[in-house]
């Protein structure tokens, strides 16, 4: 078992796994460590068997800020926050098994994009979601919104930065619910159990399939996260 520090895991007898990010201090900010960790457990339970589906969500009244700003200004993590951005990425994208997004409160930046990169998002009537690292200088990731909600309404929140409510995103698709704060996580575990009335191989041939038909994610990942982090986001920050 991992000595993880930045989230919280738990291994349910029921085939759910549930991964809870645990800085609310820091408003569940994605540092270093966060997605390191993630990427552990990802990696433990993909060849779990006991372990079918997962759900994420945050510790306190914040799903996640984003990424921990304070990092930015250490030349010297550079190259760690890159590489642990890149991996963390990718591990969730290529998960062979359905991913549930809780999202029990605001969703900023990293934040929002960890859910997008989730296969199903539910969240509470308290929840938000933006870009406003656009504002800093940050291009947001682009490609994987839009083909859940569309090219227009993705660029409107990737372009403006602009913060939109649970109604909103339940309106435009981004989730398929909103509930009440303290029956989201219940309302998660239903879903799971939903998903997991599927026998596994049917789930990981489904799983397999959504990210094969995905011919490009490399090609736009490339792109819009790996040359805009090394070429526009640290540059930016470097300055500072």
């Amino acid at each position: 078992m991992e000595d993880f520090q930045a989230i919280v895991t738990e291994e349910r007898q029921d085939g759910i796994g549930i991964i809870t990010l645990n800085r609310p201090e820091k408003r569940n900010a994605l540092s270093i460590r966060m997605r390191k960790e993630i990427s552990a457990c990802l990696g433990r339970w993909e060849g779990n068997e006991d372990i079918g589906a997962v759900i994420i969500t945050g510790e306190g009244r914040t799903f996640s800020a984003g990424f921990d700003l304070d990092e930015f200004g250490r030349p010297d993590v550079f190259e760690d926050l890159f590489n642990s951005s890149s991996r963390y990425h990718r591990d969730l994208w290529h998960f062979p098994k359905p991913v549930i997004a809780a999202v029990n409160g605001a969703a900023m930046g990293g934040g929002f994009d960890l859910a997008v990169f989730c296969d199903i998002r539910l969240c509470s009537a308290t929840a938000s979601f933006g870009h406003p690292e656009i504002k800093f200088g940050a291009p947001p990731i682009f490609t994987p919104l839009q083909r859940i909600v569309g090219e227009g309404w993705a660029r409107d929140l990737c372009l403006t930065g602009r913060r939109i409510d649970a109604k909103e995103a339940h309106r435009i698709a981004l989730v398929s619910e909103v509930v009440e704060e303290d029956e989201l996580l219940a309302r998660a575990l239903r879903m799971a159990a939903t998903v997991l009335e599927a026998p596994p191989h049917a789930l990981q041939f489904a799983k397999g399939f959504f990210t094969s038909a995905d011919k490009g994610f490399e090609k736009f990942f490339a792109l819009e996260h790996d040359r805009a982090f090394s070429e526009v986001i640290l540059k930016r920050f470097a300055k500072q």
